[in-house]
Parts: structure tokens; sequence; C-alpha cells
């Protein structure tokens, strides 16, 4: 299962936020073998960029261990409302 995480935030914390993500990701990587990336929407509305943290083939106790990554990262003080989740398989077709 793929993990898709988007919010939003000011334009002015873009580098900061981008920095925090990135060693959040890195550790995350080392510790569950995940595949991890930071995408931005290029275009700004009202000062705030929508960011898009990506998580793929994550282990059953990911949302945990993301949480607690969340929770000591400066990550969520850099962003504005909530990290909005959605999952998603991948589909298989039957030979």
């Amino acid at each position: 299962m793929d993990l898709y995480i988007y919010y939003r935030a000011d334009c002015r914390h873009a580098q900061a936020l981008a920095e925090n993500v990135r060693v959040m990701q890195s550790a995350l990587t080392q510790r569950c073998g995940v595949a991890a990336a930071l995408k931005r929407r290029p275009e700004t509305k009202d000062g705030r960029h929508t960011w898009m943290e990506t998580y793929l083939n994550i282990p059953g106790n990911f949302d945990a261990i993301l949480a607690q990554a969340v929770q000591q990262s400066e990550v969520a003080s850099l962003i504005e409302g909530e990290r909005h989740t959605e999952y998603f398989l991948d589909v298989t077709s039957c030979a």
C-alpha cells in the first residue's frame, strides 16, 4: 500500500519545510525501507503552496512510526491546517 499526504504551507516557510521533511523522510527510509518523495504544486494560492509527501510500499505499522516522526520534527509547526492522508493499493490484473 502507498501513502499520500497533502497539506498547505505559507510560501515563506518553503525552504524550512522542505529541509525538515527531507530529513524526516530520510530517517523513515532508513528505518522502514520505504521509498519517500516530497512534491509541491508549481503555483501558489493566497500565498501558500500545496505540498505532498509520498511513501511507497509502507509496512503495517507505518502510521504510528510516521506520527512519531512528525511529532519529533518541526514539520507540523510549518504547515497550515491538517495533513490529509490517502492510501492507494496497486491494481493487479488476472492473467
